[in-house]
């Protein structure tokens, strides 16, 4: 039986560490590396911006490039199991954001119970990017569901699969992405093209661990009421309408899973978006986001334990002891194997 390298058994660890410590504590209220890195690719944009998508291919590519470098030599420095263990904490907390999407969330849902509708327009305007003045409780309450749905998968399900298959280089590959594709990836008419690169790179990351999170939810759904019938039924009739080919599979499976209706004509700076109709339930109530945080807690726990057995898996690309281990097997059992095909390479 083969022993499976350290290197795996570490970030598995350093995923399980790091996802606590988010539950725990929560995002850095100071020195935040996110905020770190939004702040340097702030500043390279002001110097290299141009209205064209070579330019902002390259800009995206040198940002995200250097994530993974420094991802990489993160590992390379920590070889020791514990060091490892360490690094892959710190980086997964860094990159997490599921207790304050929540707490974000239930911020909303307390004001709207109290009746402070004006306040609740304020607030969840820290999750959606849309023009929330005229909108009533229930529309306010719809805009936090459906950020808490993508965001799931964005901000929890989707850094931690990536951490799972490619460690501490992936963590922060994934962050640095979806930071630019926050930053730069809107259809604005400063961004229409320079920001095409990020989004679509952000778009194509998050094509698997968004389809993860919707069948995630799906799974959950019972303990918000729902059925995974009902939530996977959504997603294949409804996810397609949506403009984003990830966001519309979450949305439509959080929708299916807690009986609502989310979707429908959102307003913009500059442009009205119709994300069409995801699920056949009722309209969303201020009730639903508690319901929709419960739902998204856990989905997370979930995908933390789906990518804390995936790295236990992944053998690290890296690990001394997975090296010494394959250099042990006695070349004539290769010959072996490849004779036993058939073929000749």
């Amino acid at each position: 039986m083969t022993t499976l390298g350290r290197g795996s058994r570490a970030t598995a660890a350093g995923l399980l560490l790091g996802y606590a410590a988010d539950v725990l504590l929560g995002d850095p209220r100071r020195g935040h590396p996110v905020a770190a890195f939004g702040t340097i690719a702030g500043a390279l944009e002001r110097r290299v911006y141009a209205p064209d998508r070579v330019t902002g291919a390259a800009y995206a590519g040198v940002l995200v490039g250097g994530a993974v470098l420094l991802g990489v030599g993160l590992e390379r420095l920590g070889r020791a199991p514990v060091a490892r263990v360490l690094v892959t904490a710190a980086a997964t907390w860094a990159v997490l954001g599921g207790r304050s999407l929540r707490r974000e969330a239930e911020t909303v849902a307390a004001q709207l119970e109290l009746g402070d509708l004006a306040a609740a327009r304020v607030q969840v305007t820290h999750l959606v990017g849309r023009d929330t003045t005229r909108l009533d409780a229930d529309e306010v309450a719809r805009a936090c569901v459906e950020s808490v749905a993508e965001n799931t998968s964005d901000a929890v399900v989707a850094p931690l699969l990536w951490g799972a298959v490619a460690g501490v280089p992936g963590l922060l590959a994934y962050r640095a992405t979806n930071t630019l594709d926050a930053m730069v990836g809107h259809r604005s008419n400063r961004y229409q093209r320079f920001g095409w690169a990020a989004a679509r790179f952000d778009d194509l990351l998050n094509l698997g661990p968004a389809r993860v999170a919707g069948l995630l939810a799906a799974v959950a759904a019972p303990l918000v009421g729902g059925t995974p019938r009902a939530a996977l039924t959504a997603v294949r009739r409804d996810a397609a309408q949506h403009p984003s080919p990830n966001a519309g599979v979450v949305e439509a499976a959080f929708a299916g899973a807690l009986g609502v209706r989310l979707g429908g004509v959102n307003a913009y700076e500059g442009h009205v978006e119709d994300r069409g109709t995801l699920g056949d339930g009722r309209s969303v109530a201020v009730v639903d986001v508690g319901r929709t945080v419960r739902l998204a807690r856990a989905t997370s726990l979930l995908a933390l334990g789906l990518a804390v057995g995936l790295a236990w898996r992944r053998p690290a690309p890296w690990d001394p002891s997975a090296r010494s281990r394959q250099e042990a097997v006695p070349r004539t059992t290769v010959r072996r194997a490849v004779g036993s095909q058939g073929t000749r390479p």
